[in-house]
């Protein structure tokens, strides 16, 4: 496949992912029960309404699980992975293979998300530590319900915080245990095909 096969397939992947990642912030939205009258919490929505409205018709969300909101990330995720491969002129991948790594592909956008949350967030305490921005206001509600377990158990040390430290190093252990086995169960690449 020439340079340009190759660029193409890369938009492909990137731009699912893109999606993926909005799909799985209106997930971390619901999960984490934040602001919906948010400017960017109403942006999230409205752009994920179109394919996440049919399916919330039939599954209700149970509790603070949107499990709308994942199927649709899976099937999104599956339908990318089957466009990649099939422009790449690999055929359509098995059934199981597709779903493992659907699977694999949500868990890796929402890691991301807490990922970049949590650099986001640490930027945040030294430049701007009471920000009432939307965005801030919403890093960090997306952030405090895995925070505040992990503050529990580790409480501060002065005005040293060490939670997020533990939260990356729970999110590369994560990373390297789940997504890398899942994408090695369902034989693709982690960078190409799952993760972003």
């Amino acid at each position: 496949m020439g340079t340009l096969g190759n660029t193409g397939l890369m938009l492909i992947n990137t731009l699912i992912s893109l999606y993926l990642f909005v799909l799985m912030l209106r997930f971390l939205l619901h999960f984490s029960k934040a602001d919906y009258y948010n400017p960017i919490s109403q942006g999230i929505v409205k752009a994920t309404s179109p394919v996440v409205a049919p399916v919330q018709k039939v599954i209700r969300p149970m509790g603070n699980f949107d499990v709308a909101t994942l199927i649709v990330g899976m099937i999104v995720k599956a339908l990318g992975i089957i466009a990649v491969l099939w422009i790449a002129g690999a055929g359509m991948p098995p059934a199981v293979s597709l779903l493992i790594g659907a699977l694999a592909g949500v868990i890796n956008a929402i890691l991301k998300i807490y990922f970049f949350a949590m650099i986001i967030l640490i930027i945040l305490s030294w430049v701007a530590p009471q920000a009432n921005h939307p965005g801030a206001l919403l890093v960090f509600q997306i952030t405090e319900p895995v925070m505040a377990p992990l503050r529990r158990i580790i409480p501060p040390l002065g005005p040293l915080d060490l939670s997020p430290i533990v939260l990356f190093l729970l999110i590369n252990l994560l990373d390297g245990l789940v997504v890398n086995s899942l994408a090695r169960a369902a034989g693709y690449p982690v960078g190409a095909l799952i993760g972003f």
